[in-house]
C-alpha cells in the first residue's frame, strides 16, 4: 500500500455497529487504484475466471443490491448528504451484503463494477471462490439523467453497454424512464429504451426496467406511486422493443398492488425507495408486495439496504429481506430475526417493529 487511510479517516470507518475495515481491509481498497494504473487487464481476466450460476433465477425469485445511485449524482442518506459518495463505504457495505448467501447479486454502473471485479481477483488469489461467484450481475445502463440538472428527464445511455456486459460475462443489463407529460425529453428517453431493450435481447440478456411516471415540483421530480398510474406504465413498459421475452419490471409498491400484478405477466421486482427510517417500514412493504400477486418476485434495494442506520451492519436486513423471498419467511419472524441480530439502533428496537405484538 503506497498511502493508506489515515487513523482519523479508519476511525470514522470503525465508528457504530458497523467496521468497514472488517470487510475490506484499508489497505486493498488503496490497491484498486494502483490495479487501475498497473494491471487494467485483471478486470477481463477476472470477468472470465468467475463462475456464473447455470440460470439467473434458482427458484424464479431474485433480490439484487443497487450500487449505482453515485453514477446519478444521488448521494444523500438520510441527514449525511455525501453517504453514497463515500467508495470505501460503499464497497465495504457491497462486500459485506455479498457474504450473504442468499443474495443473488448487484446491479451497478461501470465504475463500480470494475472495482468488484478487481476485489474479486484479489480475493482469487488466495481462495478458489470469491465473493461474484454464481452471483447476479446486472449493468446499470442509463446514468445521463443527473438529479437536479435541466436535462434529468434526457436520461441518456452513459454507461456499460450491451455488449461491454456480454464481454465481461454479465447477466443483464437496466434501465430507468421517468416519464414527464409535459417535458419532450421523456419521450426520448423511452425511445432510447426500446432500442436498448433490443440489444440486450440480441446479446440474450436479461432487461430490467423501470418505468416510472413523475411531476415536477419545487423541490425536483416526485414519481408516482398510486396503482392506476402503474398500471398504465406497465401496459407501455412490456410493448417496448421487439419482444418482452427477456424483461423484468422494477416497480414500487402502493396501495392495491394486485392490480398492478394483473396488468402484466411480466415478472416484478420491488424497489426500495428512498430512505427510511425504520428497517420495519421497508420490510412491511415489500412483505405487502410479495402477497400482493404471484408476478411479485424478489426486489432491486440499494439505499434502504446499504445503509439501515447510518452506522448499522448491513447484513442483518439484508438476510431479512432474502429469507423473506428466498425461504418464505414471514414478516414477524423476519422482523424478530432483524431485533436479536445484536444491532443497537433504535430503529430496530421493539417499539418500532411493525406487525410483532408488544
Amino acid at each position: 500500500m503506497k498511502k493508506g487511510l489515515s487513523e482519523a479517516e479508519r476511525s470514522d470507518f470503525k465508528a457504530g455497529g458497523f467496521n468497514a475495515e472488517a470487510y475490506l481491509p484499508a489497505n486493498l481498497f488503496e490497491r484498486i487504484t494502483d490495479l487501475r494504473i498497473d494491471h487494467p487487464e485483471l478486470i477481463e481476466q477476472e470477468a472470465r475466471r468467475r463462475k456464473k450460476r447455470p440460470q439467473l433465477c434458482r427458484d424464479g425469485k431474485l433480490v439484487l443490491v443497487a450500487l449505482d445511485h453515485p453514477a446519478r449524482g444521488i448521494t444523500r442518506i438520510r441527514d449525511d448528504d455525501l453517504a453514497m459518495g463515500d467508495r470505501y463505504q460503499l464497497l465495504a457495505r457491497a462486500r459485506r451484503l455479498l457474504s450473504d448467501p442468499d443474495l443473488d447479486g448487484i446491479v451497478a454502473a461501470s465504475d463500480v463494477l470494475d472495482e468488484l471485479l478487481l476485489l474479486s481477483s484479489l480475493e482469487r488469489q488466495r481462495r478458489r471462490q470469491t465473493f461474484l461467484d454464481s452471483k447476479v450481475i446486472v449493468g446499470s445502463m442509463n446514468r445521463g439523467g443527473l438529479a437536479g440538472c435541466a436535462f434529468e428527464m434526457e436520461d441518456s445511455f452513459t454507461s456499460i453497454t450491451a455488449q461491454r456486459l456480454a464481454e465481461l460475462g454479465c447477466d443483464g443489463g437496466k434501465m430507468l424512464y421517468r416519464l414527464d407529460p409535459l417535458d419532450p425529453a421523456s419521450a426520448r428517453t423511452i425511445l432510447a429504451c426500446s432500442r436498448e431493450l433490443n440489444e440486450l435481447r440480441r446479446c440474450q440478456l436479461t432487461a430490467f426496467l423501470e418505468p416510472l411516471e413523475v411531476v415536477r415540483d419545487g423541490n425536483g421530480y416526485c414519481v408516482k406511486t398510486d396503482s392506476a398510474t402503474l398500471v398504465r406504465q406497465c401496459g407501455i413498459a412490456t410493448a417496448l422493443g421487439d419482444s418482452s421475452s427477456n424483461l423484468w419490471l422494477k416497480l414500487p409498491y402502493c396501495e392495491n398492488f394486485g392490480s398492478v400484478g394483473r396488468a402484466t405477466t411480466v415478472p416484478i421486482l420491488l424497489l426500495g425507495g428512498p430512505p427510511r427510517e425504520r428497517p420495519s417500514d421497508t420490510l412491511g412493504d415489500f412483505s405487502d408486495g410479495f402477497a400482493s400477486s404471484t408476478r411479485v418476485r424478489g426486489a432491486i434495494i440499494g439505499r434502504n439496504l446499504l445503509f439501515p442506520g447510518k452506522h448499522e451492519d448491513p447484513l442483518p436486513m439484508c438476510r431479512a429481506l432474502t429469507s423473506m423471498v428466498h425461504r418464505g419467511v414471514k414478516l414477524e419472524e423476519a422482523i424478530l430475526n432483524l431485533r436479536k441480530s445484536g444491532s443497537n439502533s433504535p430503529v430496530l428496537q421493539r417499539k418500532h417493529v411493525r406487525g410483532v405484538r408488544q
